[in-house]
């Protein structure tokens, strides 16, 4: 990269910056305590992990530099191992049934090769730090690694420079609180491992780790789990699902990734009272789905991301529906954009502020055939006499502009210039250029909920 192009970027991040905290004054000014706080939470420091689980008792006590596989198989079901602060060599594989406990500063370090730690079920792994692991994608060398285990918990662990971080497999009822997962941030997004992957995985909670530099957070052939209050940062999907149903995320921080949430070929997904900012890149978004149905995206927050939501032929299937409700986009090149099929989804009580066009359909289609009610556009121009903070007359998205934008990928270069304001302009004065409506909401809110008196909707 050239010395330029790093001045504009960081320009650019600048004044990225600049008009966050501008939307958080303007939040703050007008009465929005909630927004604001849920909007300034991104720009605080990380979301400190969970503290050191209680030493087990009775416990078996290790101290540092001794051999630890040889005591870890003369344990039997129920006992607990306490690992002294210091070094210990691994690898190490955790007999079925045996908790495994140590402070920060007792590292399992790896000698490079294969897995570090290895557990079974009903283990338990608290505390420690897990240092490196192999380098093998192949194999999937881990720090941490459950394969065909249940009922395993890994709590307070921190693993730094492994390959995979926490790699579960087959499993059931897996919990994982509160770790500190931090990857290769050195390394390109595409050649590092993921931070945390659920792969065929039931029945399990992912609360309040996070993870950092590295890939993503994976959650595929895996059903009926809860992600709540996670933060994810400086990787690429924040939470990847893939054939995934009935899974649940709420209260999770997605801040500078790729993505933030992507949902694949899954169903009956939630997905509530997130933030999402900064995924800034060429194709970045807050949260996206593809080809998946009954999904539920509510009360979320989405700044300052290139796309905000993102529908690609969802629903695939007839007779599913997804459920957008209370969602706020701001600072966005596209509030929400459809790559293909609009139908059966329905966008209620959304606001849709400061984004350069509020909703795009490429390839120049149409979102009329979809529910739009309640929703908050920046760029409604019609009137309330009766002051219920409720558009009188329709919304009705019709810009010439992003029209020809949508149909011509290219005129983007033009973006913001007089002469694509001129084509936007002759759109709404000269009745031959104006071109069909994008979309048409009944009831258009002209105020956030705050100063509307709106609240959630059951």
């Amino acid at each position: 990269m050239s010395p330029a192009s790093s001045t504009d970027d960081s320009k650019g991040r600048a004044t990225r910056h600049l008009l966050t905290m501008v939307l958080l004054a303007g939040l703050a000014l007008s009465g929005c305590a909630e927004a604001a706080a849920a909007t300034a939470a991104p720009l605080a420091a990380p979301r400190a992990p969970l503290s050191l689980p209680p030493r087990p008792a009775p416990c078996l006590d290790v101290r540092a530099g001794e051999h630890l596989q040889p005591i870890l198989d003369a344990a039997r079901e129920g006992d607990a191992i306490c690992l002294a602060p210091g070094s210990y060599a691994a690898p190490v594989s955790v007999p079925p049934g045996v908790t495994l406990w140590g402070p920060s500063d007792a590292v399992i370090r790896s000698d490079g090769r294969g897995t570090t730690v290895t557990l079974r079920s009903r283990d338990r792994l608290l505390g420690l730090t897990v240092d490196g692991s192999g380098t093998r994608f192949d194999v999937l060398d881990a720090a941490i690694k459950l394969d065909k285990g249940e009922d395993v918990t890994i709590e307070g662990v921190t693993i730094e420079r492994a390959t995979f971080g926490i790699l579960i497999e087959q499993a059931k009822r897996v919990t994982l609180v509160g770790n500190h997962v931090i990857g290769n941030g050195s390394t390109a997004l595409g050649l590092r491992g993921d931070g945390i992957r659920l792969w065929e995985t039931y029945d399990s909670l992912v609360e309040r780790n996070l993870v950092e530099q590295s890939r993503d957070l994976v959650v595929w052939y895996s059903s009926r789990n809860v992600l709540k209050d996670n933060e994810v940062r400086h990787g690429r999907y924040g939470t990847h699902f893939m054939y995934s149903h009935g899974n649940r995320v709420e209260r999770c921080r997605y801040l500078h990734n790729e993505v933030g949430i992507f949902i694949m070929y899954s169903r009956d997904i939630v997905v509530t009272n997130n933030t999402m900012l900064g995924a800034t890149g060429a194709a970045g978004m807050g949260i996206g789905l593809k080809e998946s149905g009954n999904a539920r995206i509510e009360d979320n927050t989405l700044v300052d991301n290139t796309i905000g939501l993102f529908l690609d032929n969802s629903p695939i299937t007839l007779g599913e529906l997804n459920r957008f409700n209370r969602n706020v986009v701001r600072l966005g090149d596209v509030g929400i954009s459809f790559l293909s099929t609009t139908h059966d989804n329905e966008f209620r009580d959304n606001e849709l502020r400061d984004n350069h066009h509020s909703v795009r359909v490429e390839s120049g289609g149409d979102a009329l055939g979809l529910v739009w009610d309640g929703n908050l556009f920046d760029d409604y121009v019609g009137y309330d006499l009766d002051g219920d903070a409720i558009g009188d007359v329709p919304y009705e998205l019709t810009d010439l502009g992003n029209a020809l934008e949508a149909q011509n990928a290219d005129l983007a270069f033009l973006r913001g210039t007089p002469a694509l304001g001129l084509v936007s302009l002759a759109g709404h004065v000269v009745p031959l250029f104006t071109p069909k409506p994008v979309l048409r909401d009944p009831h258009p809110r002209l105020a956030p909920r705050a100063q509307s008196g709106g609240g959630d909707a059951s």
